[in-house]
């Protein structure tokens, strides 16, 4: 009976120890993105500065930023989904940033699918706080811009920039630019973190495969018997 029982016992063992170490190297992990996602939220909430001084830093990304100038005309479309609205739009403009004079790209936040065509004048004089970014919008599935029926599925800053005639900056704003513009502030919550989910999931995994075995065990034990 014994030598029945041994290859399953070891055939077990060995199966919990490698779904074990799974879910420890998904604890690893969680330490790693929770660091990450710390630094993210330390940078993002630190005190804005000029664009000249954000823009001369290694890295720009989250950066917080005050500007001080005046929005184009002309919007560029970005199609989204925001809960409770649901699909809409974020709109894009050419921003001329006084202190810097600069004009780079303004993320002014959300209106919803029926104020595309809405009229939004230039705003003038406007002071706003926001962060550099440099969204990674586009995956295997994201369909091409198209430009002229002014529907983008990506924020491009490259051609979004040759499209409005700016730098390719992009600035998100975090308050308010009228216009009824909802602002949809940078924030670390929509990057995701699941870490902790899936060692929960390996750990629960192994005491499955654990007390497989044990059945298996036991029942190769009764019919010896």
């Amino acid at each position: 009976m014994l030598r029945r029982v041994v290859v399953p016992v070891i055939f077990g063992l060995a199966g919990a120890a490698v779904l074990i170490s799974l879910g420890q190297w998904q604890l690893r992990r969680l330490a790693w993105k929770e660091d990450i996602l710390g630094r993210i939220e330390a940078r993002i909430n630190a005190d804005p500065v000029a664009l000249d001084v954000a823009l001369a830093q290694p890295d720009t990304l989250y950066t917080p930023v005050q500007l001080t100038g005046e929005t184009g005309a002309r919007e560029l479309h970005v199609l989204v989904s925001h809960k409770p609205y649901g699909a809409g739009y974020r709109v894009v403009v050419a921003f001329h940033d006084v202190g810097s004079d600069r004009t780079i790209l303004l993320d002014r936040g959300f209106i919803p699918t029926a104020d595309k065509n809405g009229v939004r004048p230039p705003a003038q004089g406007l002071s706003l706080t926001g962060h550099l970014h440099q969204p990674d919008d586009r995956g295997r599935s994201t369909p091409q811009n198209d430009p002229a029926a002014n529907i983008w599925f990506a924020r491009d800053i490259e051609q979004m920039s040759v499209q409005l005639g700016t730098d390719p900056v992009l600035v998100v704003a975090g308050t308010d630019t009228g216009a009824g513009i909802l602002p949809l502030p940078l924030s670390s919550a929509g990057i995701p973190n699941d870490h902790k989910q899936y060692a929960i999931t390996w750990f629960l995994l192994s005491v499955v495969w654990l007390g497989m075995t044990a059945l298996y065990v036991w029942r190769i034990t009764r019919k010896t018997q």
